[in-house]
């Protein structure tokens, strides 16, 4: 056996993905043309390199079939009820970072708040008849942050295209996106609340608690991890 390691399969996040390990003295190829999902790994025996998209790597450490994966700490927790009994985070990579967030329009000018989105969405449906609506890809995160922070009376409906644009197109109230520098919001007329950060996510490396590991591979893991940190 060798450890797979799942790495994202194109763009800036492999990119930047294979440099963090070429500082660390290893050095991941991709093996001939862009369509092809398999790799190279030189400079440490017993680890082969499987591309996948970033989305996909969550759910392939879940089931065993990668042992070490980089992708967001965002599709992490969002794909993988119950995430710490599955994956391990080895190391944050220091770049990818982004902010999952709520933001409402910025001419809501009396909702600055959790409490006060929960007040207007209230008031949404007593005077609409409909829950306020909040476009997002990250259903569960979201979910589970507004029933802590006591928000009722909203929907989530998903946002398959640019979220931002879902306020200008009426087809949301409020969004839960993914920020980095907030420009792409404020082009759109939107504002973070003050106390609406989910999450903060960056590019990591993770291992799978659940995939099968022989004697090779716990030496492997063990030398790689000492490379690594």
């Amino acid at each position: 056996m060798s450890l797979k390691l799942g790495v994202p399969s194109k763009g800036r996040l492999m990119d930047k993905t294979f440099a963090w390990f070429e500082k660390r003295g290893i050095t991941l190829s991709r093996s001939g043309s862009d369509r092809e999902y398999a790799g190279k790994v030189e400079g440490i025996d017993g680890v082969s390199l499987i591309l996948l998209s970033a989305g996909e790597i969550p759910r392939e450490l879940a089931a065993g079939r990668i042992h070490l994966g980089v992708t967001g700490i965002d599709l992490v927790q969002e794909k993988l009820p119950r995430w710490e009994q599955q994956v391990e985070q080895i190391s944050p990579l220091g770049f990818g970072k982004a902010d999952l967030i709520i933001a409402t329009p910025a001419c809501w000018v009396d909702v600055d708040t959790l409490d006060d989105l929960d007040a207007a969405a209230a008031a949404f449906r007593n005077t609409h008849g409909h829950r306020l609506r909040i476009a997002t890809k990250y259903h569960r995160l979201v979910r589970e942050f507004l029933t802590d922070a006591g928000v009722a009376d909203y929907t989530l409906v998903d946002s398959q295209g640019a979220t931002e644009g879902t306020v200008v197109n009426e087809t949301a109230e409020a969004i839960a996106d993914i920020t980095s520098t907030g420009e792409t919001l404020r082009a759109n007329h939107l504002k973070i609340l003050t106390d609406g950060l989910i999450l903060r996510s960056q590019a990591t490396l993770w291992r799978s608690r659940v995939a099968n590991y022989d004697a090779d591979d716990k030496v492997t893991l063990s030398e790689l991890q000492d490379r690594l940190s």
